[in-house]
């Protein structure tokens, strides 16, 4: 009898286990997904930009899975406590992470509709540093769930500021662009789109932020924070 309970509880921590491996094999893909259509986008790779639909595809798969394996989890083992936020909170991290390939989606289409590089380099290096910002936040975002890290999911929640500063200052500066020379419109309305798909990158790394600390702690961090904001 012993035995078997100590089996039982193997196989739940076992699925666990695989519940969190997924969120960070899907996360992996999702990083590479930024960085690739990202990178095609600024050389003008078209196929590099294709082979961003089966990233896509893959993305998709492992929401489901993980999805799937969450309500099983829930269904059959009834957790409890800490075990099911784990659970809860693994459904919202897929769905984030979904959102965000289908942003790297989005990167990748733009590619494919940018006949040339015709605008200023600077334009070019705005949308080149959002990248780097928001692979980096989606990283640390992740490192942080995965850990139970409440701190770093703080850290990363402040850094989006940086992000939204820098997606209002290339937008400023496109706009003028394209009013100082209608010739600049279609480009400069492409790089538009696609600064917006990274800001929104920043938003869903944000999402996953606020789960790892509910996470850990239990507590909202948006509640908290407002709680400890002076009235």
């Amino acid at each position: 009898m012993s035995t078997l309970k100590e089996h039982i509880v193997s196989s739940y921590e076992d699925e666990l286990t695989n519940l969190s491996k997924s969120i960070s094999e899907m996360g992996g893909l999702v990083e590479q997904a930024i960085i690739e259509s990202a990178s095609a986008l600024l050389r003008l790779d078209h196929q590099r930009a294709q082979d961003i639909r089966e990233f896509d595809k893959r993305i998709d798969e492992m929401q489901q899975h993980i999805n799937d394996a969450a309500v099983s989890i829930i269904a059959r083992r009834q957790p409890m406590a800490a075990d099911l936020r784990m659970v809860v909170t693994a459904i919202q991290v897929a769905n984030d992470l979904e959102r965000t390939g289908d942003m790297a989606k989005q990167l990748a289409k733009r590619a494919l509709q940018i006949e040339t590089l015709g605008l200023a380099p600077k334009f070019y290096n705005g949308v080149k540093h959002m990248t780097e910002l928001v692979a980096r936040q989606l990283k640390m975002a992740l490192d942080a769930y995965l850990a139970r890290d409440s701190k770093a999911a703080v850290e990363v929640c402040n850094r989006d500021d940086e992000v939204d500063a820098l997606h209002t200052s290339l937008f400023r500066e496109l706009l003028t662009y394209m009013m100082e020379d209608p010739r600049n419109i279609t480009q400069c309305t492409h790089l538009l789109f696609c600064a917006k798909s990274l800001e929104r990158v920043g938003d869903h790394a944000t999402n996953i932020a606020e789960a790892a600390y509910y996470l850990e702690t239990g507590l909202h961090l948006a509640a908290e924070a407002q709680q400890r904001s002076p009235r």
